[in-house]
């Protein structure tokens, strides 16, 4: 329904290029002018850097669910209007400020701003940027931060998940559910059920390292799952569903499995049965990656510089489903609302 809302009316008639005479330079960014609505195009001036900051011509910006519900004032930070969406991002240094010692000019960098991603350029504190390694090329970069970032934490620091164990994750194509397949299988030699709402999504999930997977629009997840690990159940799960997937997931726990719960793509909250909590010495708990920025920020940052270690040694690959040029924003963002997207779908700025 949120998306027949969000395409209601959709034209290209919405997109304006608009500068107003002896601006000087300016550069073109997805503009929020009116919540529900579809993005604008526009030029923009650019601001000064402060001595702390750092201007980075972008190449690549990560579309997320939260661009999406943040455009619709449904996310937990409203900005002010106008402002332009996009957490994620990779490019290069274009200019750095007076105090700024970390990162120099042509530098490539993975820039995490909460907002102003969706641009050819972004004004960000330096300390919201990491150095990209040479062998990691912009384009996979930028799809590193809030999906890689996600499941490393839920599953190393959250999950505490083992070598050998089972690890069920729901919504297994999108981009948080395969970087945790990637994760998962190939740095901590987990065995991992992918679980998806297509035979298709399901093989593309298979293809990217799970072991077996299940389509949960055919029948019982938990009887599924039942079927492939016996009644002893899985050691982990990672959910991004909620609802009936959630709880279905839950009873498929082994003796003390831990349940992370990261979101509810499904648009249901599931009430956990603390009896059953106790009757498998189970733990169910939750992740959101983007808190640990404001809580706990070397924890924040090492998961970002783990992604891109693990890149770099060739452990991780990132899947990247679709890529829309900036003029596409709003196709980019219809695309993610009707579940058509695999993987990371990201923007092209250049």
């Amino acid at each position: 329904m949120a998306a027949v809302v969000w395409g209601r009316g959709f034209s290209r008639a919405w997109l304006r290029r608009s500068a107003g005479p002896g601006c000087g330079r300016h550069y073109r960014a997805a503009l929020c002018t009116e919540l529900k609505r579809p993005l604008a195009i526009e030029e923009v001036t650019p601001r000064p850097v402060r001595p702390h900051e750092v201007r980075v011509d972008v190449h690549f910006c990560g579309v997320n669910f939260a661009d999406i519900l943040v455009c619709r004032g449904q996310y937990q930070e409203r900005p002010h209007l106008p402002f332009t969406p996009g957490m994620e991002f990779s490019g290069t240094v274009l200019e750095t400020g007076t105090d700024v010692s970390t990162v120099k000019q042509g530098d490539r960098v993975i820039g995490v701003s909460g907002l102003n991603g969706m641009a050819e350029e972004c004004v960000i504190d330096q300390k919201r940027l990491w150095q990209i390694p040479e062998s990691i090329p912009l384009r996979e970069a930028a799809a590193l931060p809030a999906s890689y970032g996600t499941a490393i934490l839920a599953l190393e620091r959250r999950a505490c998940t083992q070598p050998g164990e089972t690890v069920l994750v729901t919504a297994a194509a999108g981009a948080t559910g395969l970087a945790v397949i990637d994760v998962a299988t190939n740095v901590l030699q987990a065995k991992v059920i992918a679980a998806a709402g297509s035979d298709e999504k399901c093989k593309l999930a298979m293809q990217r390292g799970a072991q077996s997977s299940v389509n949960y629009s055919q029948g019982s997840l938990k009887e599924a799952v039942k079927k492939l690990v016996g009644s002893g159940g899985v050691n982990v799960v990672i959910d991004t569903v909620g609802g009936d997937v959630f709880l279905e997931a839950l009873h498929s726990l082994a003796w003390e499995g831990r349940i992370v719960v990261v979101g509810f793509a499904g648009g249901t909250i599931a009430s956990v049965p603390a009896n059953l909590l106790l009757l498998k010495n189970v733990s169910a708990m939750g992740v959101i990656w983007g808190r640990y920025k404001d809580q706990n920020f070397p924890l924040f940052s090492g998961s970002i510089s783990s992604a891109l270690q693990y890149c770099q040694q060739g452990r991780i690959q990132p899947y990247i489903g679709a890529v829309f040029k900036l003029e596409e924003v709003n196709d980019a963002f219809l695309h993610v609302m009707q579940r058509k997207s695999t993987g990371k779908v990201l923007l092209s700025l250049k």
